[in-house]
């Protein structure tokens, strides 16, 4: 194992998709299930995602998820990745982070992102527009602020004041800019664009300001890897997103992750397969020796001191076999 991956912390964002002929509850306990695995495998974070009204994503509300996670293990840390500032009031958030810091003290994050509903019907239920995440950085410090108790409206946050939960932000679009000029670690991604992440990543350095919540820049880059025996196996891996993802971009919905083998069995038309193609492509996947010079590659181009993998596939299994050998890349451990 290399110095430069020894000295790097990973991690893992599980987004408790749905598979074909499984029940929302299902993903839900399986994402319980995957964290006790992976505290055992020595992965520093644990985080779960937002998404509303999407059929093939059971994890909608991140905090709940985030105290059922942290109630089943005991050491990793626990968080959101991320918690959508924009669909909701920051004295809530600072409400929900501020319990789980008290009940798990020292192992909570707050991932937090700006985006708003995946349709125009999920934004109206939410009573939010495309164009609220324009405020995120107000948002942000307004929650921040009540961490701290300074706001101006005289309302203390219970029990979040005085606490501190690490802040993080997820950096789509705007997010670089506003992860720096906060002062805040920064989650970039994907590992497929590495031209874009390297580009979002010098301007967040660049641009850095200090702040009480982080005095230096701290990068973490997010994307799928897939490790297996060999690199057909690690391969059929990246299928069945790769296929929700091409569907998704081609009728409109975000459907529940099939098997491998019924996605190779499939006929596309022209554009799917362009999607589908193009959502196999740059990924980190092979064997382990393949991965692991993959990842030195892109830790010396990035200088990031973290990864976030956000691996979903249908089978559970394979999944985390693919993570029990990204653990001995990242340890030199046997995890057998």
């Amino acid at each position: 194992m290399s110095s430069l991956i020894a000295a790097t912390r990973f991690s893992v964002l599980d987004r408790s998709r749905t598979r074909e002929g499984r029940t929302d509850a299902e993903a839900l306990r399986d994402t319980v299930r995957l964290a006790r695995e992976l505290e055992g495998l020595g992965f520093h974070r644990f985080w779960v995602s937002e998404h509303h009204g999407v059929p093939g994503v059971a994890g909608s509300a991140p905090t709940v998820l985030a105290a059922a996670v942290a109630a089943a293990t005991r050491t990793i840390r626990v968080g959101t990745g991320g918690v959508m500032l924009p669909n909701h009031q920051p004295l809530v958030v600072a409400e929900q982070f501020g319990v789980l810091e008290s009940l798990f003290p020292g192992r909570i994050d707050m991932g937090l992102g700006r985006s708003v509903g995946f349709t125009d019907g999920v934004r109206k239920a939410l009573g939010r527009d495309k164009d609220v995440a324009d405020d995120f950085a107000a948002q942000l410090a307004e929650l921040l602020g009540w961490f701290r108790g300074t706001s101006p409206t005289g309302v203390h946050a219970r029990p979040a004041e005085g606490l501190t939960v690490p802040p993080f932000v997820l950096a789509m679009g705007e997010g670089a800019t506003i992860a720096a000029r906060a002062g805040l670690p920064m989650v970039i991604g994907d590992l497929r664009n590495r031209d874009k992440m390297q580009r979002g990543i010098d301007h967040y350095r660049a641009h850095f300001r200090p702040s009480p919540w982080a005095r230096e820049p701290y990068v973490v880059i997010s994307g799928t890897i897939a490790v297996a025996a060999t690199p057909e196996e690690a391969r059929r891996l990246l299928i069945p997103e790769a296929w929700s993802m091409a569907y998704s971009r081609t009728h409109g919905t975000f459907p529940p992750l099939p098997p491998a083998d019924r996605v190779e069995a499939l006929t596309l038309s022209g554009k799917e397969r362009g999607f589908y193609e193009s959502g196999l492509a740059g990924q980190l996947a092979g064997t382990e020796e393949q991965v692991a010079h993959e990842l030195e590659t892109v830790l010396k181009e990035t200088g990031a001191q973290e990864v976030l993998v956000t691996t979903s596939t249908y089978d559970r299994e394979a999944l985390l076999d693919s993570y029990r050998r990204l653990a001995r890349i990242t340890t030199g451990a046997s995890t057998a």
